[in-house]
């Protein structure tokens, strides 16, 4: 529908983020264009998301204090867990917190520069790799969770939670925007190419009548 922009995001998935978030986000055309005018202002406003960028601001300088609560706990807690335990524990830490910078990057560019694909993609991000691993860390017993681990995973899992929420709502305004000026593009071809004709036509019945 519209030309992926480059990003860090491979051309092939940013163009299957793009149609996935138009089919989810976008609605017919006559209800998108409406009146030309108001689409043309709706075309050219900024949506970027405050309440995300927000959430995303706090979370830059919460995340590294609760990597280093949590390697802390770690530390004190690791001879006290089976052997899977502590190999599965290691590893959710190191997903993570590679995980985590790619997303905070990403909610970053998809926000303040419109971007659908970043900002797709950081959705997924939080749903299925931080959600999931950060729930693992905070109801299973068998991982002995600490006082303090309880605490900063709650305040992480309530960052994501709401991050999920407001990227949702911030992909869905940003679709809609990009569907409404590509919508607003095709009718400027089309009037151009109509005015084109009758000025052709005008031109040759002219020449006829001569």
């Amino acid at each position: 529908m519209y030309a992926a922009p480059r990003g860090p995001i491979p051309a092939g998935l940013q163009h299957r983020l793009l149609q996935l978030s138009g089919a989810l986000f976008t609605h017919n055309k006559t209800r998108d264009s409406g009146d030309r005018a108001a689409a043309f202002s709706s075309a050219h406003q900024v949506v970027s998301h405050l309440p995300l960028q927000m959430l995303l601001y706090f979370n830059v300088f919460y995340f590294p204090f609760w990597w280093l609560s949590e390697v802390l706990m770690l530390e004190l807690k690791l001879p006290l867990l089976a052997g899977y335990y502590q190999v599965l524990i290691i590893m959710g830490m190191v997903v993570i917190t590679s995980t985590e910078l790619l997303r905070l990057y990403l909610g970053y560019v998809g926000n303040l520069q419109e971007k659908v694909p970043e900002l797709a993609t950081f959705w997924l991000l939080t749903v299925f790799f931080q959600l999931p691993l950060l729930l693992f860390f905070q109801t299973d017993e068998e991982v002995v969770i600490l006082p303090l681990e309880r605490a900063v995973h709650l305040i992480f899992l309530l960052f994501l939670i709401s991050e999920t929420v407001m990227a949702f709502l911030a992909l869905k305004a940003v679709t809609q925007k990009l569907t409404m000026k590509y919508h607003l593009s095709q009718s400027d071809a089309v009037n151009k190419h109509n005015k084109s004709a009758i000025e052709t036509e005008n031109v040759l019945s002219g020449n006829n009548v001569t």
